[in-house]
């Protein structure tokens, strides 16, 4: 467990990063959502742009995503009661009630609305960095990971930068979990990790991996907590979400239903880098 971490806010980074050139960046200062950068529906491709549409707000030159109490499903039909706020960088959808997309994570799952196929931000490696503030309400967590484009099903791999649960959140230990899945990529195995830090989730900090064609490395706060011996080997675009499983499970753990709504995910940026001389093969 890192001594370097602290409780307590996190102060951001300089926007200039030694070494590196800055070819994506949001700092969300409204008043509305960059649409050169973000599509603002949660896999709109097995639902509808209508119901997995993103709810949030700026606050405080931050973006909220969030959860309100009246808040639909955003997949009834394949995802039951789950409820999602979600950004994305690109999308890729087959013809309508084909089996083709982005994270099919169900087998029953068919494209039940066509999408438009996008590529806002698709890099293929680099460094990827969020300064954000979590949360401790049950049942919600939330995330910023990676997921291939996915025009080949096998380019299915995830990175997750970070995942925070809310019933994991601590005063002075929480619980982090990161490492990459492989979903339907032969070349990558489950690396998964869940481990307790020095820190308060619901402070900011900064969560940030360098992704390289050989390994990726995990960041908290600066500070390099893992490194993992694997790397997917094509595109790959940002998620940032919060969602909320309203029922008991062994994955999320207890609900509350008397939680105080909205539930907030507060975001101050999302940044990418290239090294300026690229990586080594």
């Amino acid at each position: 467990m890192p001594s370097e971490l602290s409780r307590e806010d996190f102060p951001p980074n300089p926007i200039e990063k030694p070494g590196y050139i800055l070819e994506f960046n949001d700092e969300f200062d409204g008043p509305e959502l960059d649409s050169r950068n973000w599509i603002p529906h949660y896999l709109p491709q097995w639902s509808s742009r209508e119901q997995s549409a993103a709810n949030y707000s700026f606050e405080n030159g931050h973006l909220v995503l969030q959860i309100t109490k009246d808040q639909p499903a955003w997949c009834p039909e394949f995802d039951g009661d789950v409820r999602a706020s979600s950004l994305q960088t690109g999308v890729f959808s087959g013809p309508l009630g084909s089996k083709l997309g982005q994270s099919r994570f169900s087998d029953k799952l068919i494209v039940r609305e066509a999408q438009p196929n996008i590529r806002k931000y698709t890099p293929q490696f680099g460094y990827f960095e969020t300064r954000v503030k979590g949360l401790a309400t049950d049942g919600n967590h939330v995330a910023l990971w990676m997921i291939g484009y996915e025009d080949v099903p096998e380019r299915s791999a995830e990175i997750c930068v970070f995942e925070l649960l809310g019933n994991e959140a601590g005063r002075n230990s929480s619980i982090v979990r990161y490492g990459v899945h492989p979903w339907s990529d032969p070349s990558i195995h489950d690396e998964f990790f869940i481990e307790p830090f020095p820190i308060d989730t619901t402070q900011f900090h900064i969560y940030a991996a360098e992704w390289t064609p050989a390994h990726i490395d995990f960041y908290i706060d600066n500070v390099k907590v893992k490194t993992v011996h694997q790397s997917p080997q094509y595109p790959m675009q940002l998620m940032v979400s919060i969602f909320e499983l309203p029922f008991e499970g062994a994955w999320n753990g207890p609900y509350n239903p008397n939680d105080p709504y909205p539930k907030k995910f507060t975001i101050d940026y999302v940044r990418g880098y290239q090294p300026i001389n690229g990586y080594e093969a």
